[in-house]
This record gives C-alpha cells, sequence and structure tokens, in this order.
C-alpha cells in the first residue's frame, strides 16, 4: 500500500512546511501551487514535496489535478493548514499491514479545528468527517465551487479511521470575517445560483437567525462557551450574505432576461 500525500497551495508559506512535516510519511508529497508569490514552492521543495505548478481552476478541480499528477493508487489529501495526528497516523500506518482484500476503497477522517486557542466540540464543527483517504481508481473530487469533497464509485466500501485531522483555520475575527465575505460567502451563492436554488426576501431575512440557532442550540456550540457563540454568529453572518448574494444575482438574471425579451 503506497499513498501519495497531495496539498493544493497558494501563498502558504506559514503552514506548508508543517504540512509536509505531517505526512511525511507518506511514500510522496505532492504539492499543486497555484502560481503563489511568497515562498510556497521553494519551502515545499525543501520539505520534500514533488513541486506542480497548475494555475487555479477551483477547489475541487484543483484537488483531482492533484491527484491526478500523483504516482500511486492511494491517496491522502492534506489542505495546507491541516496537520495528521498522531492517533491518525498509526491508524493509517496499520491500514499498511493489511491485506489489500481486507482494505475499503476510502476512509473518513474526523476534522478537529482549533479556534480562539481551543479546540472546538460542537457548532456542526465536530466530528466533520472527511473523505480523506481513497484509491483514486474509486473516487473524485466533484467539482464544486465551495464544500468540494470526494464521490466514491457506486459499490465502493468506504470505512472511518480513528484519530483526528487538525485543523488550524481563522487566525482571528477579522481574519474570519475576510473569508466569509470574500471566499465563503460568494461561492456559496455561485453554487446555489448554479444550482437552480432561489431565495426571497423572507429567506434573506431568515437566514441569519435560523443559522445561529442551529449552530449554538441545536448542533451544540453551547459547549464552547464563548467560541462557540462567535462561531454561532459567523454562521448567521454567512448564511445572511450568501442568501443576499443569490438574492442580488437572481435580480440581476431577471433585468437580464427582461432587457433581452424587449
Amino acid at each position: 500500500m503506497k499513498i501519495s500525500a497531495t496539498i493544493i497551495t497558494f501563498n502558504e508559506e506559514s503552514n506548508i512546511k508543517a504540512a509536509c512535516e505531517s505526512v511525511a510519511w507518506a511514500d510522496e508529497i505532492v504539492v499543486v501551487d497555484s502560481n503563489s508569490t511568497d515562498a510556497t514552492r521553494e519551502l515545499a521543495a525543501a520539505a520534500g514535496a514533488r513541486v506542480i505548478i497548475n494555475a487555479w481552476p477551483g477547489f475541487g478541480a484543483q484537488k483531482q489535478f492533484a491527484v491526478d499528477q500523483a504516482r500511486h493508487e492511494w491517496i491522502f489529501s492534506l489542505d495546507a493548514d491541516e496537520r495528521v495526528s498522531d492517533e491518525l497516523r498509526h491508524s493509517i500506518e496499520s491500514l499498511r499491514n493489511k491485506p489489500e482484500a481486507e482494505l475499503a476503497d476510502g476512509y473518513q477522517i474526523a476534522r478537529r479545528t482549533f479556534y480562539q486557542q481551543r479546540w472546538i466540540r460542537g457548532g456542526g464543527w465536530y466530528p466533520d468527517r472527511q473523505l480523506r483517504l481513497f484509491k483514486k481508481s474509486q473516487g473524485r473530487w466533484k467539482q464544486r465551487h465551495i464544500h468540494e469533497s470526494v464521490t466514491m464509485n457506486p459499490g465502493a466500501r468506504v470505512e472511518r479511521l480513528s484519530g483526528d485531522l487538525l485543523h488550524y483555520t481563522l487566525q482571528n475575527a477579522a481574519h474570519h470575517h475576510r473569508m466569509i465575505g470574500e471566499r465563503y460567502a460568494p461561492l456559496a451563492a455561485r453554487q446555489m445560483f448554479e444550482e437552480g436554488r432561489r431565495t426571497s426576501v423572507l429567506g434573506v431575512a431568515s437566514a441569519g437567525p435560523a443559522a445561529f440557532f442551529r449552530s449554538l442550540i441545536l448542533k451544540g456550540g453551547l459547549r464552547d462557551g464563548f467560541a462557540g457563540f462567535t462561531i454561532a454568529s459567523f454562521a448567521a453572518h454567512h448564511a445572511f450574505l450568501k442568501h443576499l448574494m443569490l438574492w442580488e444575482k437572481q435580480a440581476a438574471n431577471n433585468t437580464e432576461n427582461t432587457d433581452s425579451d424587449d
């Protein structure tokens, strides 16, 4: 069982060394970089990675490009701001001692996020299972603008591994706010619009409060204290903003259609 670890990057010089060290147990590390302007590529190469430059095509497409460049059948996909815990590494290493016939085709891994100086337990942020170890002949990354994930072939067997994928994301409140406004909400609105989803003034107005209640109460955000409250507040902001942006797209589309009819 030979494993290729794949990482996609853009200006990740503060993360890439630790990310590569986290998967040093892999049989190769493939870093696909979308024209970083910092020292990401040099640091990745120094850490033992094979670095490939590819213009940015979107999250799912870039991750699939990395899979296609890998030399081995088994893929372990890691984001630059993630690290493999010791328990997870031992779980993966234990698979190498099993006969091929006993292996599943893919493995889900729980992801634990570090936020406001603590490991988050609620708010829908844990266990946040991700399918990250899989046979490339049995799975592919979905071509989505956001929340990309691996889709396995019909009949493929998926199991769970013990141990967490450690996620060091969102440096502070300003970073969290910026990521929602510049990445998450615009991409989510675009994805919803392309999927034919529509909203209304009532939908825009209710999206935020509903997301806050869901995160803090229904998904157990209260267990994380003030961090849970903060996460729920940002969830509300994200929900409001993506629905507002979707509403704007609808209005612009309706205007275009009206003009074309005239």
